[in-house]
């Protein structure tokens, strides 16, 4: 399955929270609500969750492996990169994975 296109939606004001995004897989395939956050040693995608009835949170969809994992964040950080970019907005993306 490969990555076929990503869209980013950077969230102002929020000092953790900083983009919403949509990633397409095969052209067939969508995962929405997929989040990039600044945490304390560097940025990371959140997968989309669901908040279970004790007060956790469990994930709705997410890599079953480390490498896919890395992929995917490494194709999500730059997205939200090059948006940043676009934007005039140099900020340091750096993953803490």
């Amino acid at each position: 399955m490969r990555i076929t296109e990503i869209n980013v939606l950077p969230v102002e004001g929020d000092e953790r929270l900083k983009a919403f995004v949509t990633i397409k897989f095969d052209g067939c395939f969508i995962v929405r609500d997929v989040k990039v956050i600044k945490g304390n040693k560097g940025y990371f995608v959140a997968m989309p969750a669901k908040k279970m009835k004790d007060g956790t949170y469990k994930d709705l969809v997410h890599p079953l492996d480390r490498r896919t994992r890395e992929m995917l964040e490494e194709h999500v950080l730059g997205a939200y990169r090059k948006v940043l970019q676009e934007n005039g907005k140099f900020e340091d993306v750096v993953s803490n994975c």
